[in-house]
């Protein structure tokens, strides 16, 4: 059974067996709950798939808040009925600090709440349609963009090591598992069991297999490369077996310790990713997993699945590309450039033999025209010789005019019809002499 260490499940039964929402009209609440119940069984859902109770419990308690903003400010107003300027308005107050939190501080996530209501809205778009009514939609215009980034302590590698040095065992394996793994804590993490750990073929090291049913996204099984012989020995000592948990922790008490243990060790100071080192919890461990990874992963895809993403841009969310560094090296370059002098190489050969075929066609185009323009003066001397054979025949001259073109060889095109007889005729009758229609090429 999977483990809730934060009892989102039964904080979500118990406000379901209540039936609605306090703080609201009666016909607000009751079309949230009717959202919330279907999100729970997964109808009408953007994607497909139940919902986890971690975040039925977001969309009750943000949605909650915001129709009461709604409501405050518009009297009462269904929030079915509200017009895209209410709707625009309310967020817009939320991003200039006009709408605080309770404490007096502004909203750094308005986006999140953005998105719930735009979520929530197209839900009852979906349940109208289905019911033959079309309904405009007021989300349009929300701004869903993030305020500033988000903030976490940033740990370098000899940030974690000085902490792990000072920290009480248990701790010291429970942080270099954390940014060994980069696991989402505590909700992964309270679920492993020793049975979810297998030794690598031809190895020492230990295979984590996160499984799908208690994964956020997805299940996977990925490398321990830096706490495997202290996870091991961890094991030994604690006389751990198969179906037990590997760290079976309280949340709050834990990052209690790591505040202390961060605030003794490194001092509080503002780190790179924002926050301060006096505000550590587990979570900041993912964070910095992410930045101790991601220069030692070459592909994109495989650093996503050691952390469960679907989306690149988690990459950027979680490390803001700190602890990056150049790792192009000589012979990186060196390679490089022997293949762009291949390439050029080859490119310089092709525009070569490019140009020699261009050289070519345009040599026999123009021997073309040269013989076309042959041809066409041919074709003027032919008639102008056949006019004056046919003018010079009769008489005496015609014996004279047949011996010559005889010597000249012009016999056969001069008289077809004798042309298989190898004769030219002493008297061409006045139908050979006669200039064809079309004369011969």
């Amino acid at each position: 059974m999977k483990i809730d260490p934060y009892d989102h499940r039964k904080r979500f039964l118990n406000w379901k067996k209540l039936g609605y929402i306090k703080g609201i009209s009666k016909d607000n609440s009751d079309i949230i709950v009717q959202y919330l119940l279907d999100m729970e069984n997964g109808l009408n859902v953007s994607r497909k798939g139940t919902i986890s109770y971690i975040r039925l419990n977001s969309l009750n308690q943000r949605m909650s808040f915001l129709t009461r903003e709604f409501e405050k400010r518009f009297y009462h107003k269904p929030l079915v009925k509200l017009s895209e300027r209410e709707i625009v308005s309310i967020f817009k107050q939320m991003r200039d600090g006009q709408i605080l939190r309770r404490n007096g501080e502004r909203y750094l996530s308005v986006q999140d709440y953005a998105k719930v209501f735009k979520a929530f809205f197209h839900w009852y778009m979906r349940v109208e349609n289905d019911k033959g009514r079309e309904v405009k939609d007021i989300t349009r215009y929300i701004d869903t963009s993030p305020i500033k980034e988000p903030e976490f302590v940033y740990l370098t590698f000899d940030d974690v090591k000085k902490l792990a040095e000072n920290a009480k065992y248990n701790y010291r394996v429970l942080i270099w598992f954390l940014l060994d793994s980069g696991i989402r804590a505590p909700t992964e993490l309270v679920n492993v069991k020793v049975s979810d750990l297998s030794v690598m073929e031809g190895s020492t090291n230990y295979l984590l297999s996160i499984r799908d049913d208690f994964s956020k996204t997805f299940g996977r099984k990925i490398k321990l490369l830096l706490c495997s012989n202290l996870l091991r020995e961890y094991i030994e000592r604690k006389g751990l077996s198969e179906d037990e948990q590997l760290f079976p922790i309280l949340p709050r008490t834990v990052n209690q310790y790591l505040k202390r243990l961060a605030i003794g060790t490194l001092g509080t100071q503002k780190t790179l990713g924002g926050e301060s080192t006096g505000k550590i919890s587990m979570y900041d461990f993912r964070h910095a997993s992410v930045c101790y990874w991601l220069p030692r992963y070459k592909s994109e895809g495989a650093l996503k699945y050691r952390f469960g993403w679907k989306k690149t841009e988690m990459i950027h969310y979680y490390s803001k590309l700190l602890g990056m560094r150049d790792t192009i090296s000589e012979k990186d370059l060196i390679e490089d450039t022997e293949v762009k002098t291949r390439l050029e190489q080859d490119l310089d050969r092709e525009t070569r033999n490019r140009q020699l075929f261009e050289e070519q066609v345009e040599a026999q185009r123009k021997e073309i025209d040269e013989i076309r323009n042959e041809l066409s003066e041919s074709k003027e001397r032919d008639q102008i010789i056949l006019v004056l054979l046919r003018r010079l025949a009769g008489g005496k001259r015609d014996i004279e005019m047949a011996r010559i073109l005889k010597e000249e060889g012009l016999g056969n095109q001069l008289f077809p019809k004798e042309k298989a007889e190898g004769e030219i005729p002493t008297s061409p009758s006045a139908e050979s002499m006669r200039v064809p229609a079309v004369l011969p090429e």
